[in-house]
């Protein structure tokens, strides 16, 4: 088991580095190597644990992803991604479940729903990763992101609620409704709570460490702590996100870049490890189908047809139909390229199958679950057919449509805007402390000019680039103190080799030399 685990990750890993490499879509690549290896004899089974996916797994990305998401355009964006995360979720869960109802002799209406709700959220990852190489518009990224952070709490909700109507729990439609609003009246009341406390904590901690280590728990809390009072464990990881994310800036900035890279890192691993895990999936899910794979091949291909269909359906007539949109000053028409972008953007994911593989085994009178084998079977279908699909197509889509971000030089004239005031105000704090000791006045010199480089190279982004092919005032500064920085740093290491000093002085000196270093990549 342990050697099955670190193969996984590791080629996963490799998977991903190579895709990047080639500017590929990873978690397109990840599938496909993951289907082939499949079939190779002695691979170890990757069955899916429901539980581990669903509790250790999908909360650290939901808080990442939060954490790096923009709390005021997703408010100015509600409309868009409630109509997505909560009406096109339901609005699949019924198409899907529709179909597979007619479509699949004997399988009851209750059971045709649950596979209706757990193939029903998209899962962004690819998508967005799609849209950030080719320069999709911040609006859409922003709508496929939000989307992507509350979907899955509804449909999880419907799965439950699903779930509990093909066991024979007794639910009636009203009372499926009070489950629904309650779980997700909860799961954002408890993130909300457990944000707020987070980052009362992290104030009165001031260690940027301690810090770090206590965000690392926020997931995982704020999802379990949910769903043992059976509210909406990935609105309340949402939720917390959000607002701590909203506070960084009152955070310390250790922390911050603490945060920053240790996200970074868990999510390019945890991303690749559960792509790679779609395409494993194969024979465990064929092993409960039976004579019948060919049929339900059939039918999984027709239900890929129907939820883009459905998607589509939905996407379109909730963007145009605003007629009290119309009366508000400064509206503008949304391009059609949009609403096509984002209706294809309907690739399924990992939670899907985790939730199609947590449908209990028994329904409350003891019986088998009815069409357990086929729901799992049918949702893999789905899954993988959608990424495929979608994965395939989305950047040609978007490059035929010509749908690309126009923000660029608004961003560089708003950056210049604010380095100025923030110029001036720093420039305006330092006259306030200069007491003219002259012993500080070539301290004093110094801040200003680092003040006025950080004003001017804004400026010079917003010009573009020099005439002739030359380097700004700024571009050569960079330059020249950072082949500056590299030579203090061979003679460090150098000194270092020559035990002339400590490892630990070594270690303290390289850190500040590349803390400089990195600002003045990122210049």
């Amino acid at each position: 088991m342990e050697l099955s685990l670190v193969g996984l990750l590791a080629g996963s890993f490799a998977v991903t580095a190579l895709a990047r490499r080639l500017g590929v879509s990873a978690p397109l690549v990840l599938v496909v190597v993951g289907l082939a290896l499949s079939f190779v004899p002695g691979v170890p089974d990757y069955a899916l644990d429901p539980e581990l996916i669903l509790t250790l797994v999908l909360p650290p990305l939901l808080y990442s992803a939060a954490l790096d998401s923009s709390y005021l355009r997703l408010r100015a964006n509600l409309r868009a991604i409630g109509m997505l995360a909560v009406g096109a979720v339901l609005c699949t869960t019924l198409a899907v479940g529709l179909a597979a109802w007619w479509l699949v002799p004997g399988l009851p209406l209750a059971s045709a729903l649950v596979l209706g709700a757990v193939v029903a959220p998209p899962d962004a990852v690819a998508a967005t990763a799609v849209g950030r190489r080719l320069g999709l518009p911040r609006k859409v990224m922003t709508i496929l992101g939000g989307e992507s952070l509350v979907n899955d709490a509804t449909a999880l909700t419907a799965f439950r609620v699903a779930v509990a109507l093909a066991a024979g729990a007794g639910y009636g439609i009203a009372e499926g409704l009070g489950v629904f609003v309650l779980a997700a009246a909860g799961g954002a009341a408890i993130g909300w709570a457990l944000g707020w406390l987070v980052h009362r904590a992290r104030m009165a901690l001031g260690d940027g460490v301690l810090e770090s280590a206590l965000g690392l728990l926020v997931p995982f809390v704020g999802f379990v702590v949910a769903e043992e009072v059976h509210a909406s464990g990935v609105l309340a990881v949402v939720l917390a996100g959000l607002y701590l994310g909203h506070r960084s800036p009152q955070a310390d900035p250790v922390a911050r870049l603490q945060d920053r890279a240790v996200w970074q890192a868990a999510d390019t691993v945890l991303e690749a490890t559960v792509f790679a895990l779609i395409g494993l999936q194969l024979p465990a899910v064929v092993a409960g189908v039976g004579p019948d794979l060919g049929t339900l091949t059939g039918v999984g291909l027709a239900l890929v047809l129907v939820a883009l269909l459905a998607r589509v359906a939905f996407v379109f007539p909730t963007t145009y139909l605003r007629p009290l949109a119309r009366r508000r000053p400064g509206w503008r028409p949304v391009p059609w390229t949009h609403p096509a972008v984002v209706s294809w953007a309907g690739m399924r994911g990992v939670v899907s199958l985790a939730a199609a593989a947590g449908i209990p085994l028994t329904t409350m009178s003891g019986a088998p679950f009815p069409g357990r084998a086929e729901v799992l079977y049918l949702t893999f279908v789905v899954t993988v057919g959608t990424l495929l699909l979608h994965g395939l197509t989305l950047p040609a889509l978007i490059r035929r449509l010509g749908v690309q971000a126009s923000e660029d030089s608004a961003d560089a004239l708003a950056e210049a805007q604010a380095q100025s005031d923030a110029g001036r105000a720093a420039t305006a704090r330092l006259d306030a402390l200069d007491d003219g000791d002259p012993l500080h006045a070539q301290a004093v010199t110094e801040l200003r000019q680092r003040i006025e480089a950080r004003t001017n190279a804004a400026w010079e982004r917003l010009g573009g680039p020099v005439r002739g092919g030359g380097e700004t005032p700024s571009a050569r500064y960079r330059r020249l103190r950072r082949a500056m920085l590299e030579a203090e740093r061979e003679v460090f290491v150098r000194h270092r080799d020559q035990r002339r000093i400590d490892d630990e002085v070594f270690r303290r000196v390289q850190h500040e030399l590349d803390l400089e270093e990195v600002t003045l990549l990122r210049e």
